[in-house]
């Protein structure tokens, strides 16, 4: 929504807009472009005479002030992907990445070739590149990269976001449960999913993560477009290798052989794939392998895409976006795979799903990479005793910011990796611990 703001007041609309808590990068990015914001949801905002449409976010429900208050008065309103759809996106090519992860670091991936590339593609994406001051803007370019979300799109628009974004070029990631709080299955998301893939012209392009059975099953569903397939292995169309003697170093193959070389600082296999999802989806605006493995080496990580935040008494700090087990199994991996000490995770469990539980049992699993793990379940999240007692056992559980950072500054040492993983602000807890190692 942020971006979306951003975006209107770029094409010369006033903007101002209502949230519960913003926090930086956003926030800092919004005053910038002198975007007021409202704190809290109350009727305030609305009642402007000079107020044209009212862009809904899927965070307001019915029963919420503003909402009564906006029907009540029959403002116009739309949801952000429609107005999205409508005003920018159907004079555009739309590059859409989806998945359940990823999508933030490849849209940034895709933004990054294609801007290297001299394409200047408008984009809107879910996190800061630091590639670009922005993470959204409109270009006189006809190329425009999406983060396409599978989350409804509003409380009157249950479809995913995505059905609206007119998608021409579709990066297919992967697919996994998440969002419980929307979804009741994994089954339903695959049917969002084969609606985006319904949206897609024959003219277009699906870039599918050919290891992705999920995936595969919804494209078995019906596909009009031709697909291009991208994995870890020759059952896929391009296939990456990774350097056995180098983490960070990788090659691109296709069955004639070796196309393209890559050596970068980016931690994980993970991203590895994102990597080749975004080269393969450059070429759809005529940008080579080649030149686009040019671009993607100097490739700047994502902020909170294990974000160095500092580094005291010989401890690292990181700050990640990972909020799902799987993701956060690979990240660990990936910091595992190149550093000397010891991988320290630290996990808020903020995520509707998590704080529901959906995803509690696989929790064990998803830490395993570490060599130690501090999970903060706060009270009032009613998690399952026997679950919470199995994360006791394995792992230090904490319910407070403040008992966190004590626990740490005892326990860490020399070479320690540590890595926050939240989708929230986390109390600035990974900045906070910096500040007491240094005092």
């Amino acid at each position: 929504m942020g971006g979306i703001a951003a975006i209107a007041r770029t094409l010369g609309h006033q903007v101002s807009g209502s949230d519960q808590n913003v926090y930086p990068p956003m926030s800092d990015q919004l005053a910038q472009l002198g975007i007021e914001i409202h704190s809290g949801y109350d009727v305030s905002p609305l009642q402007n005479e000079a107020l044209d449409e009212v862009i809904v976010g899927n965070v307001m429900t019915r029963g919420m002030a503003a909402t009564e208050y906006m029907l009540e008065n029959s403002t116009k309103y739309s949801s952000g992907p429609q107005w999205l759809g409508e005003q920018v996106l159907r004079y555009k090519k739309v590059f859409a990445v989806a998945g359940t992860h990823g999508k933030t670091t490849t849209s940034s991936m895709l933004a990054w070739i294609l801007e290297d590339n001299n394409i200047n593609p408008g984009f809107l994406i879910g996190g800061v590149c630091q590639h670009f001051p922005q993470s959204a803007r409109v270009t006189e370019s006809e190329a425009f990269v999406l983060e396409a979300d599978e989350y409804d799109s509003a409380f009157f628009d249950k479809r995913s976001k995505f059905v609206h974004y007119h998608s021409d070029v579709v990066v297919l990631n992967n697919l996994e449960f998440d969002h419980a709080d929307i979804f009741k299955d994994l089954e339903a998301i695959k049917t969002q999913f084969h609606h985006l893939v319904r949206t897609i012209p024959q003219n277009g392009q699906i870039i599918v993560n050919g290891d992705d059975k999920n995936l595969q099953a919804v494209l078995k569903q019906g596909c009009w477009t031709p697909v291009v397939s991208f994995g870890t292995d020759d059952n896929s169309a391009y296939w990456l290798k990774t350097h056995a003697n180098n983490p960070r170093q990788f090659s691109i193959h296709d069955h004639s052989g070796v196309l393209a070389e890559i050596n970068w600082n980016i931690t994980g296999k993970h991203n590895q794939l994102n990597a080749l999802a975004a080269i393969l989806a450059a070429r759809q605006a005529g940008v080579s392998i080649d030149a686009a493995a040019q671009s993607i080496a100097k490739f700047q990580n994502v902020k909170r895409r294990m974000e160095l935040i500092g580094e005291v008494k010989g401890i690292s700090i990181y700050d990640d976006f990972a909020h799902h087990p799987t993701a956060i199994e690979t990240t660990l991996a990936g910091l595992k795979a190149v550093s000397k000490g010891r991988t320290i995770a630290v996990l808020e469990l903020r995520s509707n799903s998590m704080r529901d539980g959906a995803h509690a049992a696989d929790l064990p699993q998803a830490l395993s990479g570490s060599d130690q793990a501090y999970v903060m379940i706060y009270p009032g999240m009613g998690w399952d005793a026997e679950i919470k007692q199995q994360l006791n056992d394995r792992f230090v559980v904490l319910d407070s910011i403040e008992n966190l950072l004590q626990r740490l500054q005892n326990d860490l040492r020399l070479n320690d990796n540590v890595v926050f993983m939240s989708n929230g602000s986390f109390d600035d807890a990974p900045r906070r611990l910096l500040q007491c190692l240094s005092g």
